[in-house]
């Protein structure tokens, strides 16, 4: 007994393929929902920013006080995270002047900011490590700037980089499918592949939803963005209700 390996359980779920699936339909939720509030709204990039920050701090409050993993708090909390990066992205490249090339280039340093203090700090930035309230602040955290980041890389992509919504979504599902390539035939660190598809979802999902709710002369459906949404949230809901949805299991200390 004295050599058995202890697990404790996790506040976050296991990373399976219902996981991604999940992950980038609460990026696309993420797009229309921010842009429902920002723009459909009328209520512009920097209340939309303010409100989505709120909601988040309520419900990342709520998820990290929580004493086990509860799936639809934690989908909430991403979800959330998604709205606030689409909408901080916004204002960054948009309202500031900053423009995507810079935004994209300030979010991602302060996302490597984020997992270097987390590493320096707990020694590890593995979501199989997130097990304690600290950890998951970081978590937290990291997760809103790579949302964020996302955001600007999806914008970048479709409209400075002029491959459209429809090449934007070729160009990062390429790049989700090169992870998943090394994932299966490499021995790369399963750490920075996670972050990476991480990554990599939210510009996919930011891509999806401009085409789905922007007009048709900019390239994309011109769908309500308040119906897109409500679709959306219904598949999530349903995906956490008809399937298996544990959380993950951390080794003890």
């Amino acid at each position: 007994m004295g050599n058995a390996v202890r697990h404790t359980k996790s506040k976050v779920p296991e990373v399976t393929f219902i996981f991604w699936v999940i992950k980038i339909a609460a990026t696309t939720l993420g797009e229309t929902g921010g842009d429902a509030v920002s723009i459909s709204m009328n209520l512009g990039y920097l209340v939309g920013t303010l409100i989505f920050a709120a909601l988040f701090l309520i419900v990342a409050a709520a998820q990290i006080k929580a004493s086990r993993f509860h799936p639809f708090l934690y989908w909430a909390t991403i979800i959330v995270t998604t709205t606030v990066g689409t909408t901080l992205a916004d204002f960054y490249d948009r309202s500031l002047g900053i423009g995507y090339a810079g935004g994209a280039v300030l979010l991602a340093a302060l996302l490597a900011a984020s997992l270097a203090a987390w590493h320096l700090s707990l020694g590890s930035i593995s979501v199989e490590a997130v097990d304690s309230r600290k950890a998951e602040m970081f978590y937290w955290v990291t997760i809103v700037f790579s949302q964020t980041l996302g955001t600007a890389l999806g914008d970048w992509t479709a409209d400075t980089a002029g491959l459209g919504y429809g090449g934007g979504a070729v160009v990062f599902g390429a790049f989700l499918g090169i992870v998943v390539a090394a994932y299966y035939w490499t021995n790369l660190s399963r750490t920075l592949l996670f972050w990476a598809a991480f990554i990599l979802t939210r510009p996919l999902g930011a891509v999806v939803g401009d085409f789905l709710d922007k007009p048709v002369n900019e390239g994309g459906l011109a769908l309500s963005r308040y119906s897109a949404s409500a679709a959306l949230m219904v598949f999530i809901i349903s995906c956490i209700l008809f399937f298996p949805h544990r959380a993950g299991k951390n080794p003890g200390h």
